[in-house]
């Protein structure tokens, strides 16, 4: 698969993260995934998206999703929301992430990720310092 570290942001399922049902709503595993990207970049490489804009004027966007639901999750269920990268391009990252009950994954999704410049919201290069990181 790949080579790169897998970074994992325990969450904690919360009423407002189901349905009526006590079961995850489809879209709440988008959020998750969403916090463990920010918290990935921010912890293994030390910048927030906010300082991605301030200092290089760019910031990532989600370019496409795959997600493969295979199990539900489950109010006050604790997950790990794992973040992992596949593959850098030169303004592009792709990540791998999954959702896990312990050892039981429950979804996975393929996610692209472009950088794009504030200004234009066109694609740029990853910032160099950050590419760098990015690789080892």
């Amino acid at each position: 698969m790949t080579k790169h570290k897998i970074f994992a942001l325990p969450v904690r399922v919360y009423f407002h993260d189901t349905d009526a049902g006590g079961v995850v709503y489809h879209g709440s595993y988008v959020n998750f995934m969403e916090r463990a990207r920010t918290e990935w970049l921010r912890e293994g490489y030390g910048y927030s998206n906010a300082a991605l804009m301030k200092e290089f004027g760019s910031v990532f966007v989600v370019r496409s999703m795959k997600i493969d639901y295979l199990k539900p999750a489950l109010l006050d269920d604790m997950l790990a929301v794992t973040a992992q990268i596949k593959d850098i391009g030169r303004s592009r990252i792709t990540l791998l992430q999954t959702v896990q009950r312990g050892e039981e994954l429950l979804t996975e999704a393929e996610v692209h990720l472009v950088c794009v410049s504030l200004e234009s919201f066109k694609p740029v290069s990853v910032p160099e310092v950050l590419r760098t990181q990015l690789k080892d």
